[in-house]
């Protein structure tokens, strides 16, 4: 029986504990439904026993279905850690890095860098993924991380640039009103929030907790979208420094608040932080970033 199994095998009993399901495993495996439900057949058979109990709310995995998925589990991290040593040993800044990082941060403070990056290091490719769930670094889903966070993650290393600040912003050519004199006079008026989508992040709980639900005007999943509605009078609400500093349209009416800041940080997985490429990169985008310091922590 053990020399018939392949580790395709192991991958789609994982594959399938994982996700609970055939089709989620499916998807996961770029195959069709049946597909997968076909081979999981065979492989019980090889096994001579189910991997599987099958309910009504999903796949659960039986004792030995349990342990193969573990196995594939330790076989794809093998894997990934042999790609990250060979990865290591590159000698020349050349080819490709693989950058995640959130579409506010990329559109408003890093693309510039990104281009200077490229003039400076034209052998260097850059991948950027866009999005603001953290990529997982050990499977080199993504080679660099630049993100915002408090909890960076303890497998990972890298340098944090600065604490990135937030105020509240209400518009321009409303101009200064009693409310900065009256901090809690704020609460009265229309606010914009950010949507569930980002209910993480510590200005959309502010907002949550200080600010009546039929005060909000407007919520948005996008940073962008809350900074235009500002701008547009829709409500005043909490928006990054390094946004709404540069934007003549906006005005501060309150001092950036520390409860809403994050850390912001350049981070790599520790097995190709030496890589030359990868290193080139990181030191870099860390010295630009560093040159906006004051502008990110809300004193520029």
């Amino acid at each position: 029986m053990a020399s018939k199994l392949a580790w395709d095998d192991f991958r789609l009993v994982k594959a399938i504990s994982d996700h609970g399901g055939l089709t989620g495993a499916a998807t996961a495996l770029s195959v069709n439904h049946s597909t997968v439900f076909r081979r999981l057949g065979q492989i019980e058979e090889m096994v001579g026993m189910p991997l599987f109990e099958r309910r009504k709310t999903g796949y659960v995995a039986t004792v030995a279905g349990a342990e193969m998925a573990a196995l594939a589990g330790r076989m794809e991290e093998d894997v990934s850690a042999f790609s990250r040593r060979l990865a290591g040993r590159d000698v020349a800044p050349s080819g490709e890095v693989r950058v995640t990082t959130t579409d506010t941060l990329h559109l408003h403070l890093l693309l510039p860098i990104f281009a200077g990056f490229r003039q400076a290091h034209p052998g260097i490719r850059l991948d950027v993924v866009i999005g603001n769930q953290a990529l997982n670094l050990s499977k080199r889903d993504a080679d660099v991380a630049i993100r915002a966070s408090d909890t960076p993650g303890e497998t990972l290393v890298g340098r944090r640039v600065a604490t990135l600040a937030w105020a509240i912003y209400g518009r321009a050519a409303e101009g200064a009103t009693a409310e900065q004199a009256d901090p809690a006079a704020l609460y009265r008026r229309d606010w914009v929030a950010l949507g569930d989508q980002l209910a993480h992040v510590k200005a959309a709980r502010f907002v949550r907790e200080h600010v009546a639900p039929e005060r909000i005007a407007l919520k948005s999943s996008a940073v962008l979208g809350i900074t235009e509605a500002v701008e547009l009078g829709l409500g005043i609400g909490p928006l990054p420094c390094f946004i709404a500093d540069r934007r003549p349209g906006l005005m501060r009416l309150m001092p950036p608040n520390p409860d809403f800041a994050t850390g912001l940080w350049v981070l790599t997985h520790p097995d190709i932080r030496h890589v030359p490429r990868v290193r080139a990169f990181m030191d870099y985008c860390f010295g630009e970033l560093m040159r906006q310091r004051a502008l990110i922590e809300g004193s520029g």
